[in-house]
Order: structure tokens, then C-alpha cells, then sequence
């Protein structure tokens, strides 16, 4: 990826955790609209897609772009004894 798509990545995400908080304070509906161009609307009621989809980006940007975030394991898991 290149870096003007490394930001776009994390825009994406910011605006997805952004939305994330909003539901959870119970500002109502949040609308996103994804890489494809569709738009996706979130409701407290489906706030764990929206998780999932954050999830989604956190993941992309550790694997594509060497950016990882709070959450996102990269590499195996290791066991501390």
C-alpha cells in the first residue's frame, strides 16, 4: 500500500471509532460509507457489526501498512509463563 493509502485506512478507522463512540452515548443512527462506496447505516442495535468493522481495519492497517492499534495482535500468540 502506499502511504496515501495507509492514511486513508486510518481515516476510515477514525471515522468508524468515532461512530463507535457516538452510538455508545447515545447520539442515534451513525452512517458510515465503506471502501466499496456503500453506505452503511449503524444503529445501537447492530453496534457489534460496527465493532467487527473496526476490528476489520485495525487488522488491514497492522498487516498492510506495519500500524497496529490497541486490540490487534500481530504475529502468534505467545504464552508468558
Amino acid at each position: 500500500m502506499t502511504p496515501q493509502d495507509c492514511q486513508q485506512l486510518r481515516d476510515r478507522l477514525g471515522r468508524a471509532e468515532q461512530a463507535y463512540e457516538d452510538l455508545q452515548l447515545g447520539k442515534s443512527v451513525r452512517v458510515l460509507v465503506d471502501q466499496n462506496g456503500e453506505r452503511v447505516e449503524f444503529t445501537a442495535a447492530n453496534h457489534n457489526r460496527l465493532a467487527t468493522y473496526i476490528q476489520q481495519l485495525r487488522g488491514q492497517l497492522a498487516a498492510e501498512c506495519g500500524v497496529t492499534a490497541p486490540g490487534v495482535v500481530v504475529g502468534p500468540l505467545r504464552f508468558l509463563f
